[in-house]
């Protein structure tokens, strides 16, 4: 069974009797659901994911002053809960794998992933935050909305980044995936550069991902996960899972070559699409300068076209 349909049923079954019990009319204060790194907040998780930080377990999040005053007694009752629930646990918790469930303070949460207590405002805390650690807070599931607060931090967060902000990596991604791929590679391909054409690839491809999920507005996951979550995408899922898969899979180098400008071709098109870029270069690399001249911001416009 799917770890978030688990944490789900437990919650309703045993965790929401808990919460009405220790918290009365208060229990309208608080949010709960499931939210993190794990597998299972991707929907990932298999036989083999559930040997670590896998079971029954949910989050409850509180409003600062309400986290004084409840959070050490209901994380105690949280404790006493069963550690099994309809066949599944009991919960085994990794060496780095403590606080991904219990009794929590809004903000803390969102310092734990992004480092601050709030919503990112200046474009410089944005571009700071790994993609994959915004992409862990905002892919979760909701059980029960509570305080303002919360929803507040995550509709600001799915809205994704600022304009400027999305451009400039969309910009630095149009470098580097034409420098590792289209440019590097086919010079690599030969014996004695043969570690440093699988670094080309291996940098190509996660630099294609990121693009694509720019595109779409998501964040990008955490690198096991960021293939696998890429088939669903709207804009160029599809096409890019298979053609990264096959790319990944071939052995015999124009192939490869070639998988490597029909990825970049569509990405073009693309860019072209939505509006990003005029360029018509079949080198993308060209079309990293137009994209980021769109960036209304000067300081930003400014910056270094590579760097973002």
């Amino acid at each position: 069974m799917n770890g978030l349909l688990v944490a789900e049923k437990f919650f309703h079954s045993m965790g929401r009797p808990m919460l009405d019990r220790e918290l009365g009319p208060d229990v309208d204060r608080i949010a709960a659901g499931l939210v993190g790194d794990g597998f299972e907040c991707y929907g990932f998780d298999d036989k083999i994911s559930r040997d670590h930080d896998w079971g029954p377990g949910f989050c409850v999040w509180f409003l600062a002053e309400d986290f004084e005053k409840y959070g050490q007694c209901l994380q105690s009752a949280y404790d006493m809960l069963p550690d099994i629930h309809e066949g599944y646990g009991s919960r085994k918790t990794s060496q780095f794998g403590g606080k991904r469930v219990g009794v929590f303070e809004i903000t803390s949460l969102y310092q734990t992933f992004i480092g601050l207590d709030l919503v990112p405002e200046e474009f410089d805390e944005w571009l700071v935050i790994p993609e994959n650690s915004l992409a862990a807070c905002t892919n979760c599931k909701i059980f029960m909305y509570g305080p303002g607060k919360f929803t507040e931090y995550r509709r600001k967060l799915l809205a994704f980044y600022p304009g400027d902000v999305r451009r400039k990596k969309i910009a630095s991604r149009c470098m580097t995936i034409g420098q590792s791929g289209q440019y590097n590679f086919p010079r690599l391909i030969r014996p004695q550069e043969s570690h440093a054409a699988k670094y080309a690839e291996v940098k190509f491809v996660a630099d294609v991902i990121s693009l694509v999920y720019l595109l779409n507005r998501r964040y990008t996951p955490f690198y096991k996960w960021m293939h696998k979550a890429l088939k669903p995408q709207p804009i160029l899922g599809t096409q890019m899972f298979d053609r990264i898969g096959a790319l990944t899979l071939e052995h015999v180098c124009s192939k490869r070559e070639a998988l490597i400008e029909t990825i970049t071709a569509l990405l073009i098109d693309e860019l072209v699409r939505q509006g990003l870029s005029r360029e018509t270069s079949s080198f993308i690399t060209d079309h990293g300068p137009q994209v980021q001249d769109g960036i209304r911001d000067q300081h930003l416009k400014q910056r270094n076209v590579w760097a973002g």
